[in-house]
C-alpha cells in the first residue's frame, strides 16, 4: 500500500484507498465530492459471486473493511464470515456496528472520507469505534410499542396507543426517548460540535418536526435528505418514522479526530491499530509488562542502593 501515489483532498495526504463494504445498496450514501470512492456491496447474491467479489477487492485495494449491523444475525452476515474463512484472508475485516441503518450508512461515508488519506488498513479499521461514538442517530417515531433497541417504560409503551402520539428517540451515542408535544418535554440530547444532519423520510404523513425544531436546536451546519433503509422499519419497529443521523462530514476535521489517537502495534498480526483493539484480527491491546519491583541492600559503604527483585 505504501508504493501507491499520494494526492491531497483539503489539505490532508491521501493514497488509494482501503475497499469499505457495505451488506447492502441503500447504505451508501452520496459522496461529498469526487475523491471520496463508494462503498462496495458485499455479500453478492450468490457464494461464487461473493467470493469472486471479495478477491477482486483484495487484489485492487489490498484490505477491505466490511460493515454490518450488530443485530442483523441473517444468512448476510454469515455470509461475510463464509466467504473470510474460504478465502483464508487475514486483509478482511468483518465489523459489527451497533448502530440504527442510516448511522451505519453515515459511519460507511465517513469511512469512505478517510480511506482515501494515508491512515493505515489497521488504523482506520479500528477507527470505527471512535468515530461512531460521534455519530447522533435517532428517529421520529409514531409508535415505540414494538422498539426494543432502546429501553422504554411501560408508561411510553402505554401512550404509543394514543391517536397522534409522536416519540423522539436518540439511540446512540446515548439511548433516549422523549414524548412530544407534552407540557414537561425535554429536549433532545444533542451534539456538542458541529454535524451535518441526514434525514430519511417513511412512507408516513411527512412531518417537519427533525427538519424545523431538531436541526436548529442542535445547530447543526447542513441539512441532506436521503432515502431511508429498507431495514430501518424492522430496527426501529414500526413504518411510522422519520430517521436522523448527523456526524462530522468534514474530512480534515476527522483526519484529526482520529490521527490525533495514539498508534500501537497488534501483537498477533503486526498492523498499526488505535484504541484497544484490532480491527482484523479482533486480537486485544496487549497491556504493558508491570515495571520490575526494587528492593533495598545495604552497600559497603552503608548507604542503601536499589536492585532489581531476583537480582545477585
Amino acid at each position: 500500500m505504501d508504493d501507491h501515489p499520494a494526492a491531497a483532498v483539503n489539505g490532508v495526504v491521501c493514497s488509494v484507498p482501503t475497499a469499505i463494504a457495505v451488506t447492502s445498496s441503500d447504505l451508501v450514501l452520496p459522496p461529498h465530492d469526487r475523491q471520496t470512492p463508494l462503498a462496495v456491496v458485499q455479500p453478492q447474491e450468490t457464494l461464487e459471486s461473493s467470493l469472486l467479489g471479495m478477491h477482486a477487492l483484495i487484489e485492487q485495494h489490498g484490505y477491505v473493511i466490511a460493515l454490518h449491523s450488530v443485530s442483523d444475525a441473517s444468512a448476510v452476515t454469515r455470509r461475510l464470515h463464509t466467504v473470510r474463512s474460504v478465502l483464508e484472508s487475514d486483509r478482511i475485516a468483518l465489523l459489527g456496528v451497533d448502530l440504527p441503518p442510516l448511522g451505519l450508512a453515515l459511519l460507511a461515508q465517513q469511512l469512505r472520507q478517510l480511506s482515501v488519506c494515508d491512515f493505515s488498513p489497521g488504523v482506520l479499521a479500528s477507527s470505527v469505534r471512535l468515530l461512531a461514538h460521534y455519530i447522533y442517530a435517532g428517529a421520529l417515531l409514531g409508535s415505540v410499542a414494538k422498539l426494543d433497541r432502546v429501553p422504554v417504560t411501560l408508561k411510553s409503551h402505554a401512550k404509543s396507543w394514543v391517536p397522534g402520539a409522536q416519540f423522539a428517540v436518540l439511540a446512540n451515542p446515548r439511548p433516549q426517548l422523549v414524548r412530544l408535544n407534552v407540557a414537561d418535554q425535554e429536549p433532545l440530547a444533542g451534539p456538542e460540535f458541529g454535524t451535518r444532519l441526514l434525514v430519511a423520510q417513511g412512507p408516513q404523513p411527512p412531518s417537519d418536526w427533525v427538519t424545523g425544531t431538531l436541526a436548529p436546536a442542535w445547530q447543526v451546519q447542513g441539512v441532506a435528505t436521503v432515502p431511508l433503509p429498507a431495514g430501518s422499519a424492522r430496527w426501529w419497529g414500526t413504518g411510522k418514522l422519520v430517521e436522523f443521523a448527523a456526524g462530522l462530514s468534514d474530512v480534515s476535521v476527522l483526519y484529526q479526530l482520529v490521527s490525533s489517537v495514539r498508534r500501537e502495534t497488534c501483537h498477533w498480526c503486526g498492523l498499526e491499530l488505535i484504541g484497544d483493539r484490532c480491527g482484523f484480527c479482533a486480537a486485544p491491546l496487549r497491556e504493558p509488562e508491570p515495571a520490575p519491583t526494587s528492593v533495598g541492600v545495604a552497600g559497603p559503604s552503608g548507604p542503601v542502593r536499589a536492585l532489581p527483585r531476583g537480582a545477585p
